[in-house]
């Protein structure tokens, strides 16, 4: 499964988004410019509003190393499970406002994949 595979089966191949791999200190900018929170922290996403270009994702590569190792899974999964809620995020989804509507279906799709976690359990 690649990251290709995760975009076309979670928001459809006709959608297009943009995702880039940042440093530490890069990410905790973004973070601290478009959410108010001085922190790094492992996926953003930029969505557009646009109707084929839903977006842009940044992903940590730090993080992302970190929490492969902490987790005891490849940081090419961990990817993947930041690429999946990156992607559903972008979809419209948001953890922090809804009733539990996109911890389920990151499950879903987690378990599509053979991911073993997603990271709104996680945070849990």
């Amino acid at each position: 499964m690649s990251f290709l595979d995760i975009k076309n089966k979670v928001l459809g191949p006709k959608y297009e988004l943009s995702v880039v791999f940042i440093g530490r200190d890069r990410m905790r900018a973004l973070n601290r410019t478009h959410r108010g929170k001085d922190k790094v922290t492992d996926v953003l996403s930029f969505p557009t509003g646009e109707t084929v270009q839903l977006g842009e994702m940044a992903i940590s590569v730090e993080r992302a190393i970190q929490q492969a190792e902490l987790h005891a899974h490849t940081v090419l999964d961990e990817l993947k499970i930041l690429m999946l809620h990156g992607a559903l995020h972008l979809s419209g989804l948001d953890h922090e406002q809804d009733r539990g509507q996109m911890k389920r279906i990151e499950t879903k799709w987690r378990k599509h994949f053979g991911l073993v976690s997603g990271l709104i359990e996680r945070t849990k």
